[in-house]
């Protein structure tokens, strides 16, 4: 092997392409208990306006900020505004912000009906959803340590906000 030539060589041409898939599967499946686990005990907060209240009253509870869009959002001024404040609030409290392809996954795998509930209201806006940590009874989970060094890592490599895309279940 002649060294000099093959001194191009990039990470995933050395390991393959295929660690960084799985990588990003694990991530994702992570995400999916994480959010499950965190909505059956009570410790999810939904919506853009809501996930700002919450983190303007207890920023110190908060454990996971998930930013989540489809193309469809990308145009959408406002949301990337609302987006741009909520990242930098997140940054400035060590908050860890993971960004979501995906809304009708989110929407699945949180049972969300896109009509509304039974009672005639509005469906939840996933556009933000935070997951927090209840003081009394710590979120104690694999899956948040996961999701967390795989934020580490990318701020590490200057990802800020990593990306993930959800896959349909």
């Amino acid at each position: 092997m002649d060294y000099f030539t093959d001194f191009n060589m990039t990470l995933e041409k050395l390991f393959g392409s295929n660690s960084t898939e799985k990588k990003m599967e694990t991530v994702s499946q992570a995400l999916e208990e994480l959010l499950v686990a965190a909505q059956r005990q009570d410790c999810l907060t939904v919506g853009v306006y809501e996930s700002a209240k919450l983190m303007n009253v207890d920023p110190d509870s908060v454990v996971l900020c998930v930013l989540a869009t489809d193309e469809e959002d990308e145009g959408d001024i406002a949301l990337q505004i609302h987006f741009t404040l909520l990242q930098a609030f997140c940054c400035d409290n060590g908050i860890n912000i993971l960004r979501v392809a995906g809304m009708g996954c989110l929407a699945e795998l949180l049972e969300e009906d896109s009509t509304g509930d039974k009672n005639g209201n509005e469906p939840r806006d996933l556009h933000c959803i935070l997951v927090t940590n209840p003081q009394v009874q710590p979120l104690q989970s694999l899956a948040l340590d996961n999701i967390s060094s795989f934020c580490e890592e990318s701020r590490c490599s200057n990802q800020w906000v990593p990306c993930l895309e959800m896959h349909d279940r």
